[in-house]
């Protein structure tokens, strides 16, 4: 069972300084707009895969007095897992050549400028890589963000898919890897070979990796999929759709096999039948990044037909099929972050989505209406206010 124990932040977003130690069970954050509570569950996430589910550049977790400073940022997390305490440390230092509000680039998040950093890691004081975090620290992320994994782009499901299987599979994580180098070199390789010549044993090389990693990763899609169906179909019917069946389709780039080898031998076929369309375009025609799923409801494609309220309720039941099946395939329970997604929920939805989750050994939930959520969960939760750059935790009412 894991568990976070304590989260401290130094100079990370708006927090100067946070210390929280959130018990087991349900910690609810409440507080305002813009007050920081979504970057604690940030923080918390990024201790479980290693970077942030927010910051398209990671010198965007800087507080910005403090990197006019040139003071680096941290998190730090200590857990419980399996019995044995884990601390976890993320540094982010400002590099001496964007210290301070010069010399930066710009973020697009406003008309200052950050710094770029340099991020170490640190495991119970041992140096360590993102890569290497993920599946130390189990987390589940529900966000408002949500509904493109149903009704956005394929890249979205891809990542709600390496995501989850990562963090229960490390095997998955390094066959992912190797994939995503051998496409880079692929790449390269084919946009050279338009420019001029390119060594034939190098391509087939770079083929051969492609395929035997790519055939890792799409049969482990293949597999996570068919368990996630059928938990999200159960999940999403507990949520109150029960006339509404809702399945998942795997539409990979290329089919799977009954075993990996199988797999590759298609992959082989399809980069062939790909051939001309690489010479064209000078990318890798075929292989896991052109996966998708396609969520149904009654065999009707969400994305076209799902109204906004029918998609929440599918990426609700996706979230909690992810919660349930790291929970199964790991033996031990994911930490739950919920991140103000309750403003456009029913109170019976809201209701049952906060039962379904109480369940796990912690959850940590974000809002700016606390009165509904402690009308539900009353004194079995704990009550932390965020206000200014600060957390502070309440008593529970008599």
């Amino acid at each position: 069972m894991a568990s976070i124990t304590r989260l401290s932040l130094v100079n990370y977003r708006n927090f100067r300084e946070a210390n929280i130690a959130p018990p087991a069970g349900v910690s609810v954050f409440h507080g305002g707009n813009a007050q920081g509570k979504t970057s604690l569950l940030e923080a918390a996430y990024t201790l479980a895969i290693g970077r942030s589910f927010r910051a398209e550049r990671e010198r965007q977790v800087l507080n910005f007095d403090a990197a006019r400073e040139a003071a680096a940022a941290y998190i730090t997390g200590t857990a419980c897992v399996d019995g044995q305490s884990l601390t976890v440390v993320i540094g982010y230092q400002p590099t001496v050549r964007g210290a301070g509000a010069e010399g930066g680039e710009e973020d697009g998040s406003g008309p200052a400028t950050l710094p770029p950093v340099s991020k170490q890691i640190r495991v119970n004081r041992q140096p360590a890589t993102a890569a290497g975090l993920v599946g130390r620290i189990a987390a589940s992320l529900f966000s408002v963000d949500d509904l493109d994994l149903v009704l956005g782009s394929p890249s979205n499901r891809r990542r709600y898919l390496d995501v989850l299987i990562s963090q229960a599979d490390r095997s998955y994580l390094q066959a992912l890897q190797r994939f995503q180098a051998a496409l880079r070199n692929r790449n390269g390789l084919l946009r050279r070979r338009r420019e001029g010549h390119v060594d034939p044993e190098e391509m087939e090389y770079w083929d051969e990796q492609l395929v035997q990693a790519g055939s890792s990763v799409t049969f482990g899609r293949s597999r996570a999929l068919a368990r996630l169906s059928a938990f999200a179909r159960r999940q999403h019917g507990e949520l109150g759709e029960p006339e509404q069946a809702l399945t998942l389709d795997y539409l990979p780039s290329v089919p799977p096999g009954e075993g990996a080898e199988d797999t590759a031998a298609a992959f082989r076929q399809e980069l062939q039948r790909g051939a001309a369309r690489e010479q064209a375009t000078a990318i890798t025609a075929v292989g896991p990044h052109r996966d998708n799923f396609v969520t149904y409801l009654n065999g009707l494609d969400a994305s076209s037909f799902a109204s906004r309220g029918e998609a929440r309720t599918i990426a609700l039941a996706l979230r909690l099929a992810e919660a349930e099946y790291l929970a199964e395939v790991r033996g031990d329970d994911p930490i739950i972050l919920l991140d103000d997604v309750f403003s456009e929920m029913d109170d019976r939805r809201r209701d049952r989505v906060l039962q379904k989750v109480a369940r796990y050994r912690q959850t940590l939930v974000t809002t700016t209406d606390v009165g509904p959520v402690r009308a539900a969960l009353g004194d079995s939760a704990a009550y932390f206010r965020v206000a200014d750059g600060a957390v502070t935790r309440e008593a529970n009412q008599a």
